[in-house]
């Protein structure tokens, strides 16, 4: 027989209530401490940005200065060589010799019109002139990395392309490294630093649209007119009509 208390209400019963008010009180406390944390966690990311805003500006008026005093001087400033170019592929697979379609495996250029970030050195370039034929490329201004980290940006997660719609997908992912946020991310690419590597291979190849009004001669390079090859400061307009 059930064992009853004094107001008739059976044991197991409120064994069970009591059970469920500490579960309660346990997913209660722990949306609290959620809250809590994800208050902190934008507002330390806003705190980045802001330091990160002001380190573009003085970086920026560093330039214009140096400008303004080599053309008092009567000189030429020349600006600092580039870190990263952004690669776009822009021929299938048909004829693609086996060293470069194994390069563009390695690029991770497997589709067209797929875009990415590229760390520049002697080994990189290398690799970038031998499938030159089939890409094109150029070095991105900072405006450039961020619009397509905000518009096209993917995260890899468990082999899965996961928007990046929350800082929470960032800060699991790459929080070891300390990039916290998309904005942590950017400024991990823009500025090449030490964990650019793990930060590129986050995030997934841009898928990019076909290019407003289309390309022209698609088997010329860019200097005679055509599209592959390098287009240095001028991939920022081309990315800018395939996004």
């Amino acid at each position: 027989m059930l064992c009853f208390r004094a107001k008739g209400i059976p044991e197991n019963i409120l064994k069970k209530q009591q059970r469920d008010a500490k579960l309660l009180k346990q997913i209660v406390d722990q949306r609290k401490a959620d809250k809590a944390a994800r208050a902190e966690a934008r507002k330390a990311a806003a705190a980045n940005a802001t330091k990160y805003a002001k380190e573009y500006a003085d970086a920026d008026k560093a330039v214009v200065d140096a400008k303004r005093e080599a053309k008092k001087a009567g000189n030429f400033y020349v600006d600092a060589q580039a870190k990263i170019a952004f690669v776009i592929r822009t021929r299938g697979i048909h004829k693609l010799p086996p060293k470069a379609k194994k390069i563009m495996q390695l690029l991770r250029l497997r589709q067209l019109h797929n875009g990415v970030f590229v760390k520049l050195n002697r080994a990189t370039i290398n690799m970038i002139r031998i499938v030159e034929p089939y890409v094109t490329y150029g070095y991105p201004t900072r405006d450039t990395v961020r619009k397509l980290i905000y518009k096209r940006g993917y995260g890899k997660v468990n082999r899965s392309r996961i928007a990046l719609s929350d800082n929470s997908t960032i800060e699991k992912a790459l929080g070891e490294k300390g990039i916290a946020c998309i904005e942590d991310l950017i400024h991990e690419i823009w500025t090449v630093g030490s964990a650019f590597k793990e930060a590129n291979n986050f995030l997934w190849p841009f898928k990019l649209s076909s290019p407003l009004r289309g390309f022209e001669k698609k088997r010329h390079p860019f200097q005679q007119g055509g599209v592959w090859g390098n287009r240095e400061e001028k991939i920022n307009e081309l990315v800018a009509r395939m996004m």
